[in-house]
């Protein structure tokens, strides 16, 4: 009974975190030469890891980041289950402001890594084209993740007062 809750719970959290990357959830906005969108998608995968474990956070990171992984970067899919199961194991020991922040720094070698080779690669940039594309994504992307990991603090603080537990 107890995974099939989780596997639910990861199911709705994952549905919500592709809901929270679509436009008009996803305020679009330009970074010099490169469109992208603001959206707080890690806020559901969040909530997940930090409240039913790191496989709950690795399955909504990975769902959840369908619907970018097909309209922005195919990669998306394994940073986000990166961040969900992080998010996870350090909601252990941590609250989940600091969970959160944190899986993100172990989450940021790998989108750079990724974004990186996306853009060299496959999109053919130079590299100093790269570099000017990446910074700004990758400011975009840590101040998402403060916001997000803000706002878990709070959900995660609610949903525990309901008695929900996993």
């Amino acid at each position: 009974m107890r995974r099939i809750k989780i596997l639910t719970f990861a199911a709705l959290m994952a549905a919500l975190a592709n809901i929270l990357s679509v436009p008009p959830m996803a305020i679009p906005i330009a970074l010099g030469t490169f469109e992208t969108s603001v959206h707080f998608s890690q806020l559901p995968i969040f909530i997940s890891g930090i409240l039913a474990g790191p496989a709950s956070g690795l399955i909504t990171g990975a769902v959840g980041g369908l619907y970018m992984s097909f309209t922005k970067i195919p990669f998306v899919v394994g940073g986000l289950a990166i961040l969900g199961c992080a998010a996870g194991l350090l909601a252990k020991k941590l609250r989940p402001l600091f969970s959160g922040i944190l899986a993100w720094c172990v989450q940021a070698p790998y989108v750079l890594a990724t974004d990186y080779v996306w853009f060299a690669i496959f999109m053919q940039r130079p590299q100093t084209v790269v570099w000017m594309l990446l910074t700004p994504i990758m400011v975009k992307l840590t101040i998402e993740a403060i916001i997000s990991s803000a706002l878990a603090e709070i959900c995660v603080r609610y949903i525990k007062r309901t008695g929900i537990q996993f």
